[in-house]
């Protein structure tokens, strides 16, 4: 078995979980609120809102919500909302951690990619200012990082694009 699982094989370690569906518009995570769990997209498209901007959208099956509020012992940052009919696998989030060996490691590779991801649109973002681009370009570099170092990044990737 890879050390970290793929996508597929994590949605099948959780189908023993409860699931949740909800419709186009409804709310999965409030920002501001510590819920304690982890949810798993199973089906569905949703989007992620921070401070009233949309950051992200996502559809790839076994991408994780949730996950930095819980590792840091904090409240949500962003809200995620459904933007059609999408089904979660919902756990609570101390208990998969601590009992299931594979889940963590799934969750640092995601958090990794959105970490490799910000340094990469860092040094770019450095690169265009030693350069003297126009403040468009480089307001458009500030955005990426912004984007990626919340809780979205490259919209697929920091949620999901796990390879074994």
């Amino acid at each position: 078995m890879p050390l970290v699982l793929d996508a597929a094989d994590f949605l099948t370690r959780c189908a023993g979980l409860s699931m949740v569906r909800l419709q186009a518009g409804e709310t999965a995570l409030t920002s501001g609120s510590k819920t304690g769990r982890l949810l798993v997209l199973r089906s569905g498209s949703v989007e992620v809102i921070k401070d009233g901007a949309q950051i992200a959208k996502v559809s790839t099956p076994g991408a994780v919500f949730g996950e930095l509020a819980v590792l840091l012992d904090q409240a949500h940052t962003a809200d995620v909302r459904a933007l059609e009919q999408s089904d979660f696998y919902v756990a609570n989030a101390a208990t998969l951690l601590a009992h299931d060996s594979a889940v963590p490691p799934y969750v640092a590779v995601i958090l990794a990619q959105r970490l490799d991801g910000a340094n990469q649109a860092l040094v770019e973002l450095k690169r265009q200012l030693r350069a003297g681009e126009p403040s468009s370009v480089i307001s458009d570099a500030v955005e990426k990082v912004e984007q990626l170092l919340s809780s979205s990044g490259n919209v697929e990737m920091p949620y999901a694009r796990i390879s074994g």
